[in-house]
């Protein structure tokens, strides 16, 4: 049996990977004229040559060698018809089937295009590393074949890798998705604000003002890219360089980069945010509802709501006076602002005891007082028979408002509120039990973002009355109790904020949205009752849960709860902890921690003191 030189195998590969060497010239450099014919023909003769060599030659050789020749042809195989994939969707393959392959068969074509190159890897990096070695036993009497298959399997498995994370970079960037995850990220757009770009029904321009790789507004660019994709036809984002076009930036009111101009017609919202990523985080961690709230201003009609004044209702910036002063309510205002409303104080003066003006888009009755004079009374009812809107909101001190709830179907007892198992610790006393909380939500459409969070975010009522319901409800009443009170809730009569004999225990309604449907020519009548002023005004309005009841009680009053949602935010949320919990925090730290390491170090020492070997002890002697 002959034996043939192992270099001679050596010889072979190298002419086979020559030829490949030599077509990728001819088809990927020169890539024309007679130059280009030859030396992509002369590199396919030099592979099917070296096959035929190494072919030949494996016949007279070892067992092991043959074996070995075998896997390495195989390999010579996959180049080979990697080659002819490629010259399919070339020119070649053009003369052949009298067109461009991407044109008769696109799709045909995009496979070949990446089988072959996945073919390719498939052949040299095995091919590479069995040569290696082969050429490392050339000194050894016998071929270890074993050694061969391995470096065979690690090569095709080291091809698989490469070709899945070329995969993989390919699908991700031809899906344009992006995962970010970084401790600190731009918030993403909210279902609200999603929501309001696919109902535009005009074109919106969103022109971005930054110099080219910035990291800013890259991020910038992302989150209105994922927000595009709600109305692509109608949202149009635009990115520029003020120093660049300084006429359009001039045209725009912008005067420097690092801003975002949304534009519809002639209204324009800017939203500055800045071009230094450290100084720009906050911004992008609100981008969100910064966004929203100039959407909201460019894309929808202003609003006008009315709130009613001269009978002790809610202020702006002070709290009511009087034996326990109430909060303000200036947050709600502005919340309502930044929705693109207009907020107007209407009273005796305005004319509340005439009529409710014509473009008032809700009527807000907010922690009154003292009752309405019989005027004003019949001026609301009115406005309610026209299909008004009215959002009210209760004190227990407060009237009982008998003319206007009743044919609301409603009544309101006044009675305050308590629970002893589940509320808000604020002081620390008894007295805390008036504050309730709440997640029994409905799935009415003034609570939907709040239905949407699954019982994440509670609304707190501090100081709500007993409501109730009548019965029967007046003809075409219809009631849904949007937010009811826990189960363990009760009518506190005597104050003392104990569950008593006869106090009733119930889910009592907080919230209910009241609607009458529209008669013929009339818009539907609509109304919330609240049991708490308390709930809107500025000492819990920070309460992610009451922000989104007012939001979306709001929507659904005007006529737009289908742009109801919640915003995204990536702010951080501070961590805060109650002084028995900072103590706890503070005693597990100094004592508790060093403790228990102690303990398990002692623990592990005397385990390994036990399972010490003892010495030897001598024939006839002591240890």
């Amino acid at each position: 049996m002959s034996t043939r030189p192992v270099g001679q195998g050596l010889a072979t590969t190298l002419t086979f990977v020559a030829g490949l060497l030599a077509v990728f010239i001819g088809e990927r450099i020169l890539g024309v004229g007679t130059g280009r014919g030859l030396l992509s023909g002369a590199g396919v003769a030099a592979v099917v040559l070296a096959m035929g060599w190494r072919f030949f030659a494996s016949r007279g050789a070892s067992a092991e060698r043959r074996t070995v020749d075998g896997w390495v042809l195989g390999l010579y195989g996959l180049g080979l018809l990697a080659l002819g994939l490629y010259f399919l969707q070339s020119d070649l393959g053009t003369s052949l089937f009298d067109a461009r392959l991407s044109m008769k068969s696109p799709r045909l074509a995009v496979v070949l295009a990446a089988l072959y190159p996945a073919l390719l890897t498939c052949c040299l990096a095995p091919l590479v590393l069995v040569e290696t070695a082969v050429q490392a036993m050339a000194r050894a009497p016998v071929l270890e074949t074993g050694r061969a298959r391995s470096a065979l399997y690690s090569g095709l498995g080291l091809s698989f890798v490469v070709i899945f994370a070329f995969a993989t970079v390919y699908v991700v960037t031809q899906a344009n998705t992006t995962w970010d995850l970084s401790y600190y990220r731009t918030a993403k757009p909210g279902d609200s604000t999603r929501k309001v770009v696919r109902g535009l029904n005009e074109p919106l321009q969103v022109t971005l003002f930054f110099p080219p790789s910035n990291e800013v507004g890259e991020a910038v660019r992302q989150y209105f890219r994922d927000l595009s994709t709600e109305s692509p036809q109608l949202l149009n984002v635009e990115w520029l360089d003020q120093a660049v076009e300084p006429t359009r930036a001039r045209l725009l009111g912008v005067h420097n980069n690092g801003t975002v101009v949304l534009a519809r017609g002639e209204r324009r919202e800017p939203l500055t945010v800045g071009l230094e990523l450290d100084r720009s985080r906050g911004q992008l961690q609100r981008l969100d509802q910064e966004v929203q709230r100039r959407l909201m201003t460019v894309a929808k009609p202003r609003r006008v709501v009315y709130f009613t004044s001269g009978h002790g209702e809610r202020a702006d910036t002070r709290p009511v006076p009087g034996e326990t002063p109430k909060p303000a309510v200036a947050q709600l205002k502005e919340v309502l602002r930044s929705q693109n409303v207009d907020v107007r104080s209407l009273g005796v003066s305005e004319g509340l005891g005439q009529e409710i003006p014509a473009d008032a888009a809700a009527l807000v009755v907010l922690g009154a007082t003292r009752d309405f004079l019989p005027e004003e009374t019949t001026a609301v009812r009115e406005y309610l028979k026209r299909g008004g809107r009215l959002l009210m909101a209760l004190e227990p001190e407060g009237p009982r408002f008998e003319k206007l709830l009743e044919p609301l179907g409603l009544k309101y007892l006044g009675t305050p509120l308590a629970n002893d198992q589940v509320y808000f610790r604020t002081t620390r006393q008894q007295s805390d039990r008036g504050n309730l909380g709440s997640v029994g939500f409905s799935s009415h459409p003034s609570v939907t973002s709040l239905t949407a969070l699954g019982g994440q975010a509670a609304v707190a009522l501090i100081g709500a009355g007993a409501m109730d319901q009548l019965q029967p409800l007046p003809n075409g009443i219809m009631h849904d109790i949007s937010v009811r009170a826990h189960g363990a809730t009760f009518a506190d009569a005597n104050g003392n904020f104990t569950y008593d004999p006869g106090e009733t225990r119930r889910t009592w309604p907080l919230v209910v949205a009241v609607e009458e449907p529209a008669a013929a020519g009339k818009s539907p009548m609509r109304a919330i009752v609240m049991a708490d002023a308390d709930a809107m005004s500025d000492v819990v309005l920070t309460n992610l849960g009451n922000e989104y009841l007012v939001l979306d009680s709001l929507r659904w009053l005007t006529g737009e709860e289908a742009v109801s949602g919640g915003v995204s935010s990536e702010e951080d949320v501070p961590i805060q902890h109650t002084r028995e919990q900072d103590v706890a925090w503070f005693y597990a730290t100094v004592f508790l921690a060093p403790a228990l390491v102690l303990a398990v170090g002692f623990v592990t020492t005397r385990r390994r003191g036990r399972r010490a070997p003892r010495a030897p002890v001598a024939a006839g002697g002591e240890r």
